[in-house]
């Protein structure tokens, strides 16, 4: 295909990616048959989130408690120290010991990372690099936008619930926003959208 052709089958294409990621929506969800009505309605529940900033890390955390005590729940963070190392291919361990401390039902850990780009002109591109628990996936979009332009960040982000007597995973699910040069509102948004997802779920 020649460099028109492409430009001219982007250009038509950009329509339909934009309205496809307008808002910020739960793309995957999974719920343990298990899982008590009402689980974390009233309980303790120890925070964390993960995230390759540590700005991200302590906005995703504060918005995560904040939308959790509106739910009913109470919201601890692990003492400093209190946390080891993450183990590979064990999603969430590390957590236990400090939520067991704390008196938690469970733990509320939440990934966050950058899954999508755009360009000024509006053209969005995909950039993978998920992952969670000490692993990691990514995929390969296109390189470089045509024709340059401000790029902007869209975010993903993996939530999951573990009891703490058990230590198995109960709820998860995953939400993506659409690229945006504010990303206070994009992991406010995520934050909410996950938690409202978990309520839909039964576990307030």
């Amino acid at each position: 295909m020649n460099s028109s052709l492409c430009r001219t089958a982007i250009a038509a294409a950009l329509p339909v990616m934009l309205a496809a990621c307008a808002s910020t929506v739960v793309d995957a969800q999974w719920r343990s048959v298990e899982l008590p009505a009402s689980y974390l309605r009233g309980a303790t529940v120890m925070v964390n989130c993960e995230a390759a900033d540590v700005v991200l890390r302590r906005i995703c955390e504060d918005r995560v408690t904040a939308d959790l005590s509106a739910r009913g729940a109470v919201a601890v963070l692990a003492a400093p120290g209190t946390v080891a190392a993450a183990q590979p291919g064990v999603v969430d361990m590390q957590y236990l010991p400090a939520a067991r401390d704390s008196g938690a039902k469970a733990v509320l850990s939440m990934t966050v990372g950058a899954s999508t780009a755009a360009v000024s002109q509006g053209m969005q591109l995909s950039i993978g690099g998920f992952g969670f628990g000490g692993h990691s996936a990514g995929g390969v979009g296109v390189s470089a936008p045509i024709g340059g332009g401000q790029v902007t960040n869209g975010y993903s982000a993996n939530g999951r619930v573990t009891d703490v007597a058990s230590g198995r995973l109960m709820w998860t699910a995953r939400a993506s926003t659409p690229p945006s040069s504010d990303v206070n509102a994009q992991l406010a948004d995520l934050s909410k959208t996950v938690l409202d997802a978990a309520a839909k779920a039964g576990l307030f």
